[in-house]
């Protein structure tokens, strides 16, 4: 049982790391990536999957004061 508990947090810690916000906005614009070819067209990902890759780095990132 050790070794699942071991084998999740290293998944955990891969896939989020440091940030919890950039963690979530990959998944969401995958699954987003995913909706728009699955019901739209094959053309639109390419230009809104860079700007939601853009998106969710820029939130992730700590604000100077």
């Amino acid at each position: 049982m050790k070794w699942i508990v071991g084998f999740g947090q290293f998944w955990w810690d891969f896939i989020v790391g440091d940030s919890a916000v950039l963690a979530i906005g990959g998944v969401g614009v995958l699954a987003l990536g995913y909706l728009l070819v699955e019901y739209g067209n094959a053309t639109l990902p390419q230009f809104i999957l860079p700007l939601g890759v853009f998106g969710a780095v820029a939130a992730s990132l700590p604000l100077r004061d």
